[in-house]
């Protein structure tokens, strides 16, 4: 018997991957679970990437929100609003409980489950589920989507999370670089140019080459800052989000800051070094199946003494054992 669920959940890319231990809980413990995902259209390959999501439905808030009242987004809107319309669903699950994610459960056929007033972001939302969970809000990002899941279908949660993303990892072959994310959102993300440098300098010692991550052109125009007259690094073009999986699952070690990107290394099983300055690794740390370290607090960066360290930690725990 199949059991139909949507799940609700549409950005940002870093709570994307947070939420992926949740879909192979789901689908471990629901027999004939058949999971749908609304999405964000920028993040939508994420969801794509799990062998358990049967289809992902795009949105374009952020598209949408720009021009709300445009020929073309009210055509987008109502286009959604019939094909979410057609489908029946045994369970609907916002792991988002914010109100843009409640006008997409409103519109959509099934039983609502969420957040109850204490436990969600923004306790409103509580009001348009029929089914509301308690989950306590300061805990792991990664916990408590599992938390969710587990309440709504009745199973415990237990054992390491599984990302489900063996599909880019598997076969393939780990090359002597070091990825690197020096940008983020904000400029009160970003760590001094000094620190990086130092940083550089340890790893080319260790004999890995250098692949910085940039996006848009003030990021791009940074990294190659922070690289200038340095052999043995590169900054690599702007690249899809398949593209960037890729070099991740490749690479022998990711430093980055706190990022969408930093997290997805870590869940893609690679060993991680996450830095953070304006946020706090509380509720969201790197988790994955390699090392990990999340250095840092908000208001408190880490120095380039204990990134350097935990890049020692990593590289050494994934040495090969030569007795093996």
């Amino acid at each position: 018997m199949t059991t139909r669920i949507l799940i609700v959940r549409t950005s940002s890319l870093g709570d994307l991957v947070h939420m992926l231990p949740a879909i192979s809980d789901i689908a471990r413990h629901v027999p004939g679970a058949q999971i749908d995902w609304i999405a964000e259209e920028s993040f939508a390959e994420i969801p794509a990437w799990h062998p358990a999501v049967h289809e992902v439905i795009s949105v374009a808030h952020r598209r949408w929100r720009k021009h709300w009242w445009d020929a073309q987004t009210r055509r987008e809107r109502a286009a959604l609003r019939a094909n979410l319309a057609a489908r029946q669903y045994d369970v609907i699950l916002d792991m988002q409980a914010l109100l843009k994610s409640v006008w997409l459960v409103r519109q959509a056929r099934g039983l609502r489950h969420g957040l109850d007033w204490k436990s969600a972001r923004e306790p409103l939302a509580s009001l348009f589920y029929d089914v509301k969970h308690r989950v306590e809000f300061w805990q792991p990002a990664i916990v408590r989507q599992r938390a969710l899941a587990a309440a709504a279908f009745g199973y415990a949660c237990d054992g390491s999370p599984d990302f489900g993303l063996r599909s880019i990892t598997d076969g393939v072959e780990i090359e002597p670089t070091a990825v690197i994310m020096p940008s983020a959102s904000r400029d009160d993300k970003l760590w001094p140019a000094g620190h990086w440098r130092q940083v550089f300098d340890h790893l080319q010692a260790r004999g890995l080459t250098l692949r910085l991550l940039a996006g848009n052109d003030a990021e791009q125009a940074r990294a190659r800052e922070l690289i200038q007259g340095r052999d043995g690094a590169e900054v690599l073009p702007r690249l899809g989000l398949r593209q960037v999986a890729d070099q991740l699952a490749r690479a022998r070690v990711m430093v980055g800051l706190d990022s969408g990107l930093t997290h997805l290394s870590a869940g893609l099983g690679r060993p991680t070094i996450g830095i953070y300055k304006a946020s706090t690794p509380v509720r969201t740390p790197l988790q994955g199946a390699a090392y990990t370290a999340s250095l840092g607090e908000r208001g408190q960066e880490p120095d380039a003494g204990q990134v350097l360290a935990a890049i020692d930690a990593a590289l050494d725990a994934a040495r090969p054992d030569p007795a093996q």
